[in-house]
Order: structure tokens, then C-alpha cells, then sequence
């Protein structure tokens, strides 16, 4: 395998949300809890489901099925908490189930179609063809930030 073609493969991290398939780069997963309750927190956005301790860190959980606005993920023994980083702040993302990791070459990645929804152009960076179908890549960033603000 040359250099150029190791460069180009990246690998994801998939997992359901809202009966739904979505991935970020694995480079941003952190680690994959089972689910347990959270601390709620007053006045919070409806995705913001509270706080957890983390080794003495305490982070926000989102309910991603709830943020792209797929309804609340239903209470489940397998839903799990994705632990991930972004701009050096760690969250979790409340998700039904984590499917595979998946390698991918960076040009199997296809743009996000033009769907006139601001909102899912910034948060959706792109669909690759899974065996099921598509799994959308997560901007981790633009998930967080709602009109300018960030959720936390």
C-alpha cells in the first residue's frame, strides 16, 4: 500500500440515532459507555439531556436523535454514550446502538446533497454507502453550535 492511498483512509465510528445511521472520525471518539442516568440540568435545551461524571469530569450528554430533531431516543438497556472531543471539550452523544468501525478512503465520502436546510449542510459533511444504505459524517462542531451559540 503507497503512503498516498494510507492518507487518504480514514475510519469512522458508526451507530444508530433516531433509527438512523451516522459517523464521526474515530480520531474524535474518546470511549463508549453503557448508558446511565445523567444529572438534569434547569432550563437546558430539549437535546441536552444533563451532565455525567467522567472521572471527575463532568460532561454534557446530547441526545443526538433529539438534536437533528428524530424525536427522543427511547429508553433502551442497549443505548450507549459515545464519548467524544471537540475543540479540546468532551461530550457525550446519547445513541440507540454503535454499529461498526468502518475504513473508508476519503474519496468514497460524498457531499451532503443540497437539501436547503442550513442546518443539516453544517452539521452533515457527507453520506458514504454502507452495505444498509448511507451513514452520514457528523460535523462534531457544527452539532454542538445551534445559531451561533453553543449548547453547553
Amino acid at each position: 500500500m503507497s503512503e498516498d492511498s494510507v492518507k487518504s483512509e480514514v475510519e469512522f465510528v458508526t451507530f444508530s440515532a433516531g433509527d438512523q445511521s451516522f459517523s464521526i472520525e474515530i480520531t474524535q471518539v474518546r470511549e463508549i459507555r453503557r448508558w446511565s442516568p445523567v444529572t438534569a440540568l434547569p432550563h437546558a435545551p430539549n437535546e441536552v439531556l444533563g451532565v455525567m461524571n467522567l472521572r471527575g469530569s463532568v460532561i454534557p450528554i446530547y441526545d443526538l436523535a433529539a438534536r437533528f430533531g428524530l424525536g427522543q431516543t427511547p429508553e433502551n438497556p442497549r443505548n450507549v454514550i459515545v464519548v467524544a472531543m471537540h475543540g479540546g471539550q468532551t461530550v457525550g452523544l446519547l445513541v440507540e446502538a454503535v454499529s461498526e468501525i468502518l475504513s473508508v478512503s476519503r474519496d468514497q465520502i460524498q457531499e451532503t446533497p443540497d437539501i436547503r436546510s442550513e442546518m443539516a449542510r453544517q452539521s452533515i459533511t457527507g453520506v458514504i454507502p454502507i452495505e444498509t444504505g448511507m451513514t452520514r459524517v457528523i460535523d462534531l462542531g457544527a452539532v454542538l453550535h445551534q445559531a451561533g451559540r453553543t449548547l453547553q
